[in-house]
């Protein structure tokens, strides 16, 4: 396709890595991001084998490494020492040294920003995008920049502004929805106790789940190695801890009961404020574009952080619609393309979060028991270890 104008809105993961690549190819890239600043925000994320083959293409896997921390596995057991997920990236068995990485999310995007930057793209922060206007072969953006109103006229738009959009062509979302539940977040320093590589959860029942995450190193902070510590909430009693109403001695003792390695990683906090709250939506679209409007990451495909897939999945789309744009001569030929890339990867993954959301965060008894027995057995059997080697790794396109 000839050199296109187009806007990106939204400076996250799927923004940035799709303006790195759309540059490359030669478009003409404007992104528009309603932040005055890209700020050190988030907590833990991990890179999965599908999410770092991306950035190997970007030339920015080295940098991945640099800044984050080898993951080898994902352990998950119960209270009373069952064990109920046991992933290996060794029962990928590829060749090679198969393995993810945790990273903090403000260290991605410093990656991602770093290649963006020497490339020829025009930037437009603290701007808000207000209105999408189809018109003939363009697009036109109703923006809101210091208070004031303007206009930007584009060959497309990508909208990539995250799960909460309010962008997306409404003729495509076919659900959106939030879930009832969701997590608290903190960035601690990783005590020398914790040299486990892998990403360690605790269970109680549904309604209980913890989680450490190694993060590896901040840009501001590159010599003090992190850890990302959650604690699975409902989303009603999240007010609570961010007006600090929360009896945080009595839920520390309690989450330290449940897992006393957590002892050392909240020890540190006062105020139930320090935790950080995510909620997480789950939003299905009946096609990612529409003429000139594609949407590309979290706010196309959202969904629970069960399976961990959401920044691999906006890296992958952002590789998908380079190469759907490389050989095309159009933008439906172009949309074709993505949809065929892209399809069958994002109703998987979206159809298993949906259904494990429940087994890991919901109050029933029967999904727990269930659980603690189904899981076990299910490892036991090299070819189902093998399936969910593949699901976690963000390698499945389908069921089988």
């Amino acid at each position: 396709m000839e050199r296109q104008h187009i806007a990106v809105i939204g400076a996250g993961t799927a923004g940035l890595a799709a303006a790195i690549f759309l540059a490359r190819q030669g478009h003409h890239i404007t992104l528009i991001e309603q932040a005055p600043a890209l700020t050190p925000v988030g907590a833990g994320i991990l890179l999965q084998p599908s999410g770092l083959a991306v950035l190997d293409l970007l030339g920015l896997r080295g940098q991945a490494l640099q800044y984050g921390a080898r993951v080898d596995a994902l352990m998950g057991d119960t209270v009373s020492g069952r064990f109920i997920m046991h992933t290996r990236y060794a029962d990928l068995r590829q060749a090679g040294d198969p393995h993810g990485v945790g990273i903090h999310r403000a260290s991605l995007c410093h990656i991602l920003d770093r290649a963006l930057a020497p490339l020829p793209h025009k930037r437009m922060m603290n701007t808000r995008v207000d209105a999408l206007t189809e018109q003939g072969r363009g697009v036109q953006l109703t923006l809101t920049c210091d208070g004031a109103t303007d206009r930007l006229e584009a060959d497309a738009v990508l909208v990539a502004n995250g799960s909460s959009s309010q962008l997306r062509p409404p003729a495509l979302v076919r659900y959106d929805r939030q879930y009832p539940w969701g997590a608290l977040w903190t960035m601690q320093p990783r005590p020398d106790t914790l040299t486990d590589a892998a990403l360690r959860q605790r269970y109680d029942g549904c309604h209980t789940m913890a989680g450490i995450l190694p993060t590896g190193v901040t840009p501001a902070q590159p010599d003090v190695p992190l850890v990302s510590v959650f604690w699975s909430v409902p989303v009603a009693d999240m007010p609570a801890w961010r007006n600090g109403d929360v009896d945080l001695s009595a839920w520390r003792l309690r989450a330290e009961t449940a897992w006393p390695d957590l002892a050392p990683l909240l020890a540190p906090l006062c105020s139930s404020r320090q935790l950080i709250p995510a909620t997480y939506r789950d939003v299905i679209m009946r096609r990612w574009a529409q003429d000139r409007i594609g949407v590309i990451g979290d706010a196309a495909h959202a969904m629970s952080p069960q399976l961990g897939q959401g920044t691999n999945m906006a890296l992958v789309d952002a590789l998908a619609l380079a190469q759907a744009l490389s050989d095309a001569r159009d933008w439906p030929e172009a949309w074709t393309t993505y949809h065929r890339l892209r399809s069958g990867p994002i109703r998987f993954y979206q159809r298993m979060s949906r259904a494990l959301t429940p087994v890991f965060q919901s109050h029933s008894r029967s999904l727990a028991a269930a659980r603690d027995m189904a899981f076990p057995l299910m490892y036991s059997i090299p070819w189902l270890r093998h399936q969910m080697a593949l699901t976690v790794a963000g390698l499945k396109t389908g069921l089988l």
